[in-house]
């Protein structure tokens, strides 16, 4: 699936409004997201991360995040619906950056992330 995202965490697809996560949507808002390199190898350092919020459809804004990341997107001329995703939760798994097996997990604000907790796997 292509997506965009903006400086707040949140990620903005183009979807038709009959696949099944459309439909899905409309009946229940909860949603998450995972977002990771599908080259990384097991048992190498690995990094990734997973959001936890709500997702529905988007106002035109929506659009003009998505047309920021895709410059041949021509949202005059898009007639499928933008869906917008609000996390408000974030974990974070970077073993380059961290120590393996750590896994982050911040809240979502206004001001930004605040730390939650820190789980390190043995």
């Amino acid at each position: 699936m292509y997506f965009a995202w903006s400086d707040r965490f949140e990620v903005v697809w183009i979807s038709d409004p009959d696949s099944l996560h459309s439909r899905n949507l409309t009946r229940n808002s909860s949603a998450a997201v995972t977002v990771y390199a599908s080259n990384q190898v097991w048992g190498r350092a690995d990094r990734g991360i997973q959001l936890f919020g709500a997702a529905g459809l988007a106002s035109r804004g929506a659009r003009r995040i998505y047309g920021r990341r895709f410059t041949d997107y021509d949202a005059d001329a898009d007639d499928l619906p933008v869906y917008r995703f609000r996390p408000r939760t974030v974990k974070l798994f970077d073993e380059r950056s961290l120590a393996p097996g750590t896994l982050v997990t911040a809240r979502v604000t206004r001001d930004g992330l605040a730390w939650s907790k820190t789980e390190v796997w043995a």
